[in-house]
């Protein structure tokens, strides 16, 4: 689309714009003030002008890849870093369990954050820290600091995933959304798959602290990229909410906290109280939250149906999805002796085939209801799931391939219109909320999931991996179910808005 230079002068306000004027729509756009009209503009800009949206993109890209993949990465070198620091693997946990902790307390907070000081100063800031911290790791020399940098660097992280989607919004034209997700879908998913095979590659060139330091660099040009090129939104009125802030923090802690015990058999009194306390904290902050005009937690949205649905979806998939990624390489270890070159091979057709579903299905996302959709995509990611948990006695690699390849297909084409009706849905105000409560939505299914397989490992050990996947298929198959209850939504509220209307005679 053609744009051409532009300078102004508005007489009300003498202030000078310079953009560009879309030479069709007539409409201008600011590099100063990407989400804002210049003064004398009457219509709200829908997205940014190319190629400044490809750089903005491009920022999002490599800051989420990185906060994704680095928590993959340091649970494959856990063993390495225990023994280069001298210390047991009881301990070495606190490296990923910081840091997953770190952007569990800090998502809807920071969220919140961006809706009230804008979503590119929470994004930028987040970068920043969690490219500061990287080169903290890469030169921690002890435990202690690098559990520390590790802990800072998932504040960082959850600056860089509390706010993306929104950002994502705020980049794209409304009728192109569901693209953009696509594109991010694809990062997640695949950042999250093939993060052990880049910890590998990396571990068999170098030492540990290459798998941070690489980091530094990519960050530092996504910082420059997004000074230039992420925008502006508008910000709320509201000021920000300490209270509900520590009670958010306290709430998903103790809830992470208590799903980690259960999965590694923690002592019933122990479990018990961390039980109570999660629920007292969460019973205290849902009250508070539901007095609030703006809720951190966001009540208000969860009111909207296809928006619950939509969360509800998203976690038992990352369930699902994680019971299948931590439960396979065992699988294919013990059960069938293949080497970890080879696992990460046959693993690989999954994040594939992954990143081909997701943009084809953020483009029909922006044509096709997310219920049938997600529904469709699920239910083959449930097949997926369960023809790996049939592999054949002796199973060549185009038998593990092609259910690898279904299954993460299956996944890339829910994920997009899942997102896309979960942001959709939302008041564009309201964005940064929404795509807090999709970072959470996700971490938590990834981290009941993840306890899952904890937990079936310790109560049937010799036939966990193969239970993990029929468990897997099922959690699968009921976001399938969930999904298509917003094609019941839909079809409701189309009732009943053609039930309002009132016909009157000519």
């Amino acid at each position: 689309m053609k744009r051409r230079c532009v300078r102004w002068v508005t007489r009300s306000t003498s202030r000078r714009c310079d953009g560009w004027l879309d030479a069709h729509s007539k409409q201008a756009y600011s590099p100063a003030r990407p989400r804002e009209l210049c003064p004398d503009m009457s219509t709200p800009i829908d997205g940014l002008p190319i190629p400044l949206r490809y750089w903005a993109i491009a920022t999002i890209t490599l800051g989420v890849a990185m906060a994704v993949m680095d928590s993959a990465i340091a649970n494959v070198a856990l063993p390495t870093i225990a023994r280069d620091l001298h210390t047991n693997s009881a301990f070495s946990i606190w490296i990923v369990n910081g840091y997953q902790l770190a952007i569990m307390i800090s998502l809807l907070p920071l969220s919140s954050l961006g809706d009230i000081i804008g979503y590119r100063r929470v994004y930028l800031a987040g970068l920043l820290l969690f490219t500061v911290a990287s080169l903290g790791c890469a030169l921690s020399d002890s435990l202690p600091t690098l559990a520390l940098a590790r802990v800072v660097q998932g504040f960082g992280a959850a600056g860089i995933m509390s706010v993306n989607i929104a950002l994502v919004r705020v980049i794209y034209p409304h009728r192109m959304l569901g693209r953009g997700l696509g594109i991010n879908a694809v990062v997640v998913a695949v950042a999250a798959a093939i993060g052990p095979t880049i910890a590998s590659a990396i571990l068999l060139f170098g030492r540990w602290p290459w798998l941070f330091a690489v980091n530094i660099p990519i960050g530092i040009v996504a910082v420059a990229l997004g000074l230039r090129a992420l925008p502006r939104a508008a910000r709320a009125p509201h000021s920000f909410d300490f209270a509900g802030a520590a009670l958010s923090a306290a709430t998903f802690g103790l809830l992470i906290g208590s799903i980690d015990a259960a999965g590694h058999g923690e002592q019933v009194g122990i479990l018990a109280a961390e039980l109570a306390a999660t629920i007292l904290c969460g019973y205290v902050l849902v009250r508070r939250e539901l007095t609030r005009a703006v809720p951190m937690l966001p009540v208000d949205l969860l009111r909207i149906p296809i928006f619950s649905l939509s969360v509800g979806t998203s976690i038992c998939s990352f369930v699902a999805q994680m019971l299948a990624l931590v439960s396979l390489p065992f699988l294919l270890q013990n059960e069938f002796h293949y080497s970890a070159v080879q696992i990460g091979l046959l693993i690989t057709p999954w994040p594939i085939a992954t990143g081909l579903a997701a943009p084809i299905a953020g483009r029909l996302a922006d044509r096709y209801p997310a219920g049938i959709l997600g529904g469709v995509g699920l239910a083959a990611f449930s097949a997926g799931l369960l023809s790996l948990a049939f592999l054949p006695a002796h199973p060549d690699f185009f038998d593990v391939g092609w259910r690898m390849a279904l299954a993460g297909a299956g996944f890339g084409l829910f994920q997009s219109p899942n997102n896309r009706a979960m942001i959709g849905s939302a008041p564009r105000e309201r964005s940064g909320g929404a795509s807090g409560m999709l970072g959470t939505a996700r971490l938590l299914g990834q981290t009941i999931g993840a306890a899952l397989v904890a937990s079936l490992f310790g109560r049937v050990p010799h036939h966990a991996t193969t239970v993990a996947l029929f468990v897997a298929s099922g959690f699968a198959l009921l976001a399938a179910c969930v999904s298509t209850l917003r094609l019941v939504e839909r079809t409701a509220r189309s009732q009943a808005s053609q039930s309002d209307r009132v016909v009157t005679p000519d």
